[in-house]
């Protein structure tokens, strides 16, 4: 930090001074709630990154947490386009989305119950959004709106007793669920792995949603650190970056891959058939010309 402050802070600090005092207060106040102030003094008013080291990294996380959480509303837009525009769901695992649904909606509510920073978890909610309706797009694309509608239903329950009826799910069993929503989230990329390792291809899967995923997941590691004393939540992170990284690399060694095609019923070949005669009763006629006994002439 001290190389930085050096060449490059202190140099434009001239030049960055007035803006500084040119900001909104409602900007200042924005950052106040965010870092505090003696952060706010040490970083943004008197410009210097080495005056407390422990301010430094709070800020860089923060910053962090607000930019996934942002990206998270739209990363798997990309996602939910292509499998609209083929309106086919080969190579994307249903199973892989509901599991990281379950897991996005416990750790949603774990992070409100506990009142934990919103840039720390918010973009769990905007996923679980997305996930849904892949989840939805993947069943009715494969002929299963029944299995679709139920989903939603089963997710509808499931949000109101987590999030709105705690006395359904008291503090001690959010615990544990948050426990199993880090190895849910682990576990629901292992489909999506399998399915593109029996398909020899990754199909209709969106290379910008599983590389924003690894670039968030390893962000989220460096954030919980700073942020959150709660080993699940660090460990589970953990655990999703590592699978991420092999999604990543399938992702590039089946880059020019085929998507692939469900494969059609195979036509019954056409039975040639034989022209029958027609049954007259009489005798057929002979083709050629028999001799004659009438005189010429």
């Amino acid at each position: 930090m001290d190389t930085i402050q050096n060449s490059v802070i202190t140099p434009l600090q001239p030049y960055l001074a007035p803006i500084v005092s040119a900001i909104p207060e409602p900007v200042h106040d924005a950052v106040l709630s965010l870092i505090g102030k003696s952060c706010h003094g040490a970083l943004l008013v008197d410009l210097d990154v080495t005056k407390d080291p422990a301010c430094t990294s709070l800020a860089i996380s923060k910053a962090l947490g607000i930019a996934i959480v942002g990206a998270s509303a739209v990363v798997k837009i990309p996602q939910i386009l292509k499998l609209i525009n083929s309106r086919s769901s080969a190579g994307v695992s249903f199973v892989s989305y509901a599991l990281e649904t379950a897991s996005l909606l416990i750790t949603l509510s774990y992070g409100v119950r506990n009142q934990f920073p919103f840039s720390t978890y918010g973009e769990t909610a905007l996923i679980a959004v997305q996930d849904i309706a892949i989840g939805v797009l993947v069943l009715n694309y494969a002929g299963r709106s029944a299995a679709a509608a139920a989903f939603i239903a089963v997710v509808a329950a499931s949000v109101y007793a987590l999030l709105f009826d705690q006395t359904l799910v008291d503090a001690q069993t959010m615990s544990y669920l948050q426990a199993g929503a880090g190895a849910l989230g682990v576990a629901s990329k292992a489909p999506q792995i399998y399915t593109i390792w029996r398909n020899g291809g990754t199909g209709q899967l969106s290379a910008f949603t599983v590389f924003n995923y690894l670039l968030g997941s390893m962000s989220r590691i460096f954030t919980t650190l700073q942020e959150v004393d709660d080993k699940f939540i660090l460990y589970g992170f953990i655990g999703g970056f590592t699978l991420n990284v092999i999604l990543a690399i399938q992702m590039l060694w089946y880059w020019n891959a085929p998507a692939p095609k469900q494969k059609s019923a195979p036509r019954p070949k056409a039975v040639e058939k034989a022209p029958s005669a027609q049954s007259t009763g009489a005798s057929p006629r002979p083709s050629v010309k028999t001799p004659t006994t009438r005189r010429r002439g």
